[in-house]
């Protein structure tokens, strides 16, 4: 009796090593953006008008899996495979606007494509918005 339940909580620990390996090694992959993309300067410059236009627009299109605050804990967060990420983190906010539109136009795993969905001019005005959120 004793060595199967040694043998079972080694399976477990095993498979939840594993796991959290599997988890770290996924949200550690590089996520790259072409050179001509990574320099893409944004046509919006930022304004309390733009600022509120892409506020709008983030609550419709993206609170719902980073948060309120983009720290990446909206109500969808919980369901999604990776992590939503965190806006306002040095990590996000030193990428380059056109390297953020790359990455929301293009979607990767959990996070939506959303070219064709969301007009570029909106999509600027959302990373002016995403810009806000600062530790």
């Amino acid at each position: 009796m004793k060595k199967i339940i040694k043998i079972s909580l080694t399976t477990v620990t095993a498979v939840l090593i594993f796991g959290l390996f599997s988890f770290v090694s996924f949200q550690t992959k590089p996520w790259p953006v072409p050179a001509g993309d990574n320099t893409k300067v944004s046509p919006v410059k930022s304004s309390p008008a733009t600022i509120e236009e892409g506020k709008t627009l983030y609550v419709k299109n993206c609170q719902a899996c980073h948060g309120k605050m983009g720290l990446g804990d909206g109500p969808k967060a919980k369901l999604l495979e990776s992590s939503a990420g965190d806006f306002s983190g040095k990590a996000f906010q030193s990428q380059t606007d056109g390297s953020i539109f790359f990455k929301t136009e293009k979607g990767r795993g959990d996070m939506p494509a959303y070219k064709g969905k969301v007009e570029d001019t909106d999509l600027w005005k959302i990373i002016v918005f995403m810009r806000t959120f600062k530790k």
